[in-house]
């Protein structure tokens, strides 16, 4: 397959003091420096998603709001997603849950991942994840990037760190190519399958 995947890295909080530009930046460098895939950086901000009140998902009714969209056009550009997951009261930011059930269709049969942060690393929130991920028929993949508390301080500048991710990516970066390459691995197997399907609904 001559196709490199066309992944999206989804900054999941839209807080004006959030914390997710820093680890999101540093997941975009990482990525950046592997030839199998391509990674595009995605800012819920820049959508100004309204509250989800649509008829139903776009599986079962076509959506009405033009910003919701736009949101769906653009998720359907990509082969696989990292989200960017803040933890918030063991769960995703309420900004996250509402950007993916602005879309259906697009999230189908594709794989995703997360650097999560937060209380124990972002794990309850990231699990939480994965079990709406099911239901929008994604593949959750094994792998992700955890952000510990104990570094989450050494680089959260508002909490007296440093703001920059080198202090502890000694710490991530064999779960940052484990997480890639599930990734990638995932994403070129639901290419082939969908395109395997295609070939014989023609």
């Amino acid at each position: 397959m001559s196709k490199k995947p066309h992944i999206a890295l989804i900054i999941g909080s839209t807080r004006a003091p959030r914390f997710a530009d820093i680890p999101a930046q540093w997941m975009l460098k990482q990525a950046q420096v592997r030839h199998d895939m391509t990674v595009e950086l995605v800012d819920l901000r820049d959508f100004d998603l309204p509250l989800f009140d649509e008829m139903a998902s776009n599986a079962w009714v076509p959506t009405s709001d033009p910003k919701a969209v736009a949101w769906q056009k653009k998720m359907a550009e990509f082969d696989g997603y990292i989200f960017v997951v803040a933890e918030y009261n063991r769960s995703i930011t309420g900004a996250l849950k509402n950007a993916l059930d602005q879309a259906y269709v697009e999230w189908a049969h594709k794989p995703m991942t997360a650097m999560a942060y937060g209380s124990v690393g972002g794990t309850r929130a990231l699990e939480h994840l994965r079990t709406i991920a099911v239901e929008l028929q994604m593949v959750p993949t094994r792998n992700a990037v955890h952000l510990g508390m104990g570094d989450f301080f050494k680089v959260h500048p508002g909490m007296g760190g440093s703001g920059n991710m080198a202090d502890v990516e000694a710490n991530l970066l064999p779960a940052a190519k484990a997480t890639f390459d599930d990734l990638v691995w995932w994403a070129k197997a639901t290419i082939v399958a969908k395109s395997a399907d295609t070939a014989l609904a023609a």
